[in-house]
């Protein structure tokens, strides 16, 4: 796993992709460490390929021909291994191309069935971004409604009176709570009163 990552870092620093790989961190598996470096990772190759999937890619033939080319670059020592696995290949017989076929065709099925899944999750994706922007619409179109509402209310001909200060109470309340609304028409309320309460005074003083 170590030389693995060392070979990785070696290909980060020769295509001179600015990413330091913390093995001793990913090594000892802490699933934080692992997630970063996945959604690094991620990040980077969305970034390459625009976040759309190669429906062409087969990614088990694709290891099959790495893995051809990595071997026949490979040192004396990895040739001798070379010839031992041949040796066993060979003797195993049919066997081992049947398997290899096997995995090639699970690999392109796997493949088509995470390409069907991508697309589906794209397309939540969009929908998800349309909905998003309708509520954002519909929100901007209410708080223009609400200022107006304000700038109205903090207007001088009417600043005090009874009913642009409840509205006033209900638009500068801290949370969103019922008691606001209850407060504003209390406050009407007693505003009534006290007008109807004035208005018999002076007839009584007439």
């Amino acid at each position: 796993m170590i030389q693995n990552y060392k070979v990785l870092q070696e290909v980060f620093n020769k295509l001179k992709i600015d990413k330091h790989i913390e093995v001793n961190r990913l090594v000892k598996g802490r699933p934080l460490d692992n997630l970063e470096f996945l959604q690094w990772l991620k990040r980077y190759c969305d970034s390459v390929n625009g976040g759309i999937m190669n429906e062409n890619y087969d990614p088990v033939e694709r290891r099959l021909k790495g893995g051809k080319e990595r071997n026949s670059k490979g040192s004396l020592k990895s040739s001798k291994s070379l010839q031992a696995n041949n040796h066993h290949n060979l003797a195993s017989g049919d066997a081992a191309g049947i398997n290899k076929n096997t995995v090639s065709k699970q690999g392109k099925t796997g493949v088509a069935a995470a390409s069907s899944e991508v697309r589906a999750l794209s397309k939540e994706i969009t929908d998800l971004k349309l909905s998003v922007d309708l509520l954002e619409k519909e929100r901007d179109f209410y708080f223009a409604k609400l200022r107006d509402i304000e700038i109205l209310c903090q207007s001088t001909k009417v600043e005090n009176h009874p009913m642009a200060v409840a509205i006033k109470k209900i638009l500068y309340a801290a949370d969103a709570k019922e008691s606001a609304l209850e407060e504003a028409q209390e406050f009407i309320s007693q505003s009534v009163d006290n007008g109807e309460t004035e208005e018999a005074n002076e007839e009584e003083t007439d």
